[in-house]
């Protein structure tokens, strides 16, 4: 289990309990919108307001804490920060799936950057496409 307080507390935020179960949430489905999110903190704690979901989102966006995958024609979903990695993201279901860098991508982005004299220090990779469940789906 992560360690949500250390995580806020590293990135300048105070632990809250509202961001300790907005992590907790997110850390075990692996990328939720923020209804989604709502729905499940909402369980925990029937008195939180959507208003501070979103709130809380924004500010551990800005902190690094939790990172925004947008998705096409429909609500970003969030997941924790983590190592670098790519997401697969279904223009038809929503759903996100992460796949890892290989050495193969790394080479591309850093003769990308290098060749810009831009020093790359991280990377947001989105892939947008049709997942093998909604491809079987609109073939029949």
């Amino acid at each position: 289990m992560t360690d949500y307080v250390t995580l806020l507390k590293e990135n300048d935020l105070k632990a809250t309990f509202q961001r300790i179960n907005i992590l907790d949430v997110i850390d075990k489905s692996g990328h939720m919108s923020v209804e989604n999110i709502y729905e499940e903190v909402i369980k925990i704690h029937p008195s939180i307001s959507l208003a501070t979901i979103y709130k809380n989102i924004v500010l551990m966006v800005e902190k690094s804490v939790l990172v925004e995958v947008p998705i096409s024609g429909r609500k970003s979903k969030y997941e924790l920060s983590k190592s670098d990695h790519i997401h697969l993201v279904c223009t038809e279901c929503g759903e996100v799936e992460d796949k890892p860098c290989i050495e193969e991508t790394d080479k591309v982005f850093h003769a990308l950057t290098d060749s810009e004299h831009f020093k790359l220090n991280k990377r947001q990779v989105n892939l947008y496409g049709v997942c093998a469940s909604c491809q079987k789906a609109l073939a029949s």
